[in-house]
């Protein structure tokens, strides 16, 4: 039964068209009818009522109550010939016995019916022929002394009966021919559906270059086929990423193992003292260290980019955070004696996810650390400016070129990296605040110059406090 109505997407538009169009002009058309249906009925009924009145004044009655008709007037009104609606006249007596008729009846006479019948409209058949007639009674000072009938053919009526029966068969004609212009202009109108089918269908994951074309009117497909490129383009920066993040994650992790390696074969080519076998196995430990780091952090980044982190809300200290982690990093603030300034005019809260802030702040106060030289100074502001609060990061370090400052936020990207070899890292450390801000809707704003220092700006929403 399904297959049987699966209609093509242009036949559903025509077939919807017709729907709405047969009842449209079935409403019409009912309309039309009974227009007409009434129009016919009224002529028809005002026509006897009149030959009725006619008829009424051509009869009297004497103080015997004796019918006096004007045998004249009838003839002068042609009864006796048959016209195109003739009309048919009877007289009865009280009794209701015939007294008269009109010449036109020859051989057959009309209905007299009850009395609860009179002066109503009621259709009769008189030799096979339809009719309508209209009986009423004659009174001599309100004694019924006879009775009048008169009847009128129906032939008019067959009027709204052929226009019934055109109406019919012309209904199902209309809606074929509706079908097919309503398919034509549909076909018509996707067209730009068919090309964004077409399209899509030629789009791989090797071949994401390809965009649909944009129609010409800015209508719903042109806003349809927009969407579809927008959402191809970031199909292909994420592939894009994914390729890079593979390529780069294997040779991070393949250079600490190649270390690791070579360090252990020269280890053996021959007998070391004690001193040696401790250096460069202490060497190895670090490079595991260094790879664990990497992989925690990789499986970190994975987690947050697969949105599988369940995010808690709850009010933070955002002072005593700050605090517990510089508290964290005081033995490297310590080794490179750099300056800690921090500014808290008052006590702010965040209402935000304990745990992942605490990430976000401890990264961004690493590298803060990591690269500032030796002496340096380490500035964190807490400010609040209407109903956002603001956490600034400044230090005096090596600073980012501005060629490096767009790519930071890039996994595994680190800037200047061969210049400065000294300092270690995998470069996964602003990839991580960057994913983690835009699921707290954290705002992040980066400035740098190259050997003067960094700026980092957070914007979070500021807690309402209860």
């Amino acid at each position: 039964m399904t297959k049987f109505f699966s209609f093509s997407f242009k036949n559903r538009i025509a077939f919807n068209y017709i729907i709405s169009g047969a009842f449209l002009i079935a409403i019409v058309f009912l309309f039309i009818y009974n227009i007409v249906k009434f129009s016919v009925n009224q002529h028809i009924n005002e026509a006897i009522q009149e030959e009725l009145y006619k008829h009424l004044d051509d009869v009297s009655t004497d103080s015997n109550e004796t019918y006096l008709i004007h045998v004249d007037q009838w003839r002068a009104r042609e009864h006796n010939s048959i016209s195109v609606n003739p009309v048919f006249v009877e007289f009865y007596d009280n009794n209701k016995q015939l007294i008269d008729k009109s010449p036109n009846l020859k051989n057959s006479n009309l209905k007299l019916l009850s009395d609860e019948q009179n002066n109503l409209f009621i259709d009769a058949v008189l030799n096979e022929i339809p009719v309508r007639q209209l009986q009423t009674v004659i009174r001599n000072n309100n004694k019924v002394v006879g009775y009048l009938v008169v009847a009128m053919s129906m032939e008019d009526f067959e009027i709204v009966q052929i226009l019934k029966n055109i109406l019919i068969v012309i209904f199902p004609l209309i809606l074929i021919a509706l079908f097919f212009i309503a398919r034509f202009f549909a076909g018509r109108s996707i067209l730009p559906v068919k090309t964004i089918i077409d399209t899509s269908s030629q789009i791989t994951r090797d071949n994401l270059q390809m965009r649909i074309p944009l129609p010409p009117n800015k209508d719903e497909l042109y806003a349809l086929s927009q969407n579809i490129n927008n959402l191809l383009d970031r199909i292909e920066d994420a592939i894009d990423r994914e390729k890079q993040f593979t390529s780069d994650a294997s040779h991070e992790l393949r250079t600490p193992l190649a270390i690791i390696k070579g360090t252990m074969e020269v280890l053996i080519r021959k007998p070391r003292n004690q001193y040696e076998y401790e250096e460069k196995i202490n060497f190895c430990i670090s490079e595991v260290d260094r790879l664990n780091k990497m992989v925690d952090q990789l499986l970190l980044l994975a987690r947050f980019e697969n949105q599988k982190q369940n995010i808690n809300n709850e009010s933070i200290y955002l002072n005593a955070l700050l605090l517990d982690q510089l508290t964290r990093f005081s033995e490297k603030i310590a080794t490179k004696k750099i300056t800690i300034n921090s500014d808290f005019s008052s006590d702010f809260y965040i209402n935000s996810d304990a745990y992942l802030v605490s990430i976000i702040v401890g990264n961004l106060i690493s590298n803060a650390i990591k690269y500032t030289n030796n002496f340096g100074e380490i500035s964190i502001i807490l400010s609040q400016n209407n109903e956002i609060l603001s956490f600034t990061i400044i230090d005096n370090g090596i600073g980012i070129s501005q060629t490096d400052l767009e790519k930071v936020f890039h996994s595994f990207y680190r800037a200047d990296s061969l210049n400065h070899t000294t300092i270690k890292g995998t470069g996964l450390g602003l990839s991580i605040v960057k994913r983690l801000c835009e699921l707290l809707n954290i705002t992040i704003s980066i400035e740098s110059e190259l050997n003067v220092g960094t700026i980092i700006n957070l914007s979070f929403p500021l807690a309402k406090l209860k």
